[in-house]
């Protein structure tokens, strides 16, 4: 079973990742003002979640993939927070939406953690 899960984390990261590169527009709205170089900051994660995601697949450098993708589910929570609390009634995501995604922070570093022993 948790070889299935780390197939899917792989997926899940790689694709994420890719997904920064096709759909900028996405990411570059939830980024707090006080961030500097918002262009750069969102492929630079992007070819980050490639990157740890590939890793994964290295059974040497799996647990420090794995550490890697909680660092960066911390570091982006300021993103996600912020994005809910600049988020217009009736936008383009739902107020609802953005609130259950803060929770999911917890569970996908609890799902990377698992991978770390």
């Amino acid at each position: 079973m948790k070889d299935i899960s780390m197939y899917i984390m792989v997926a899940f990261y790689i694709f994420a990742g890719y997904n920064h590169f096709k759909n900028p527009k996405f990411y570059l709205h939830m980024m707090p003002p006080f961030l500097p170089l918002h262009k750069a900051l969102n492929y630079l994660s992007g070819a980050i979640e490639i990157f740890l995601g590939l890793l994964l697949l290295c059974p040497e450098y799996s647990t420090l993939a794995a550490w890697g993708i909680i660092a960066l589910l911390i570091a982006v929570f300021p993103a996600n927070i912020y994005h809910l609390t600049s988020a217009k009634p009736g936008g383009k995501f739902p107020i609802w939406g953005l609130w259950l995604r803060l929770p999911f922070q917890a569970v996908f570093i609890l799902w990377a953690w698992w991978h770390t022993f």
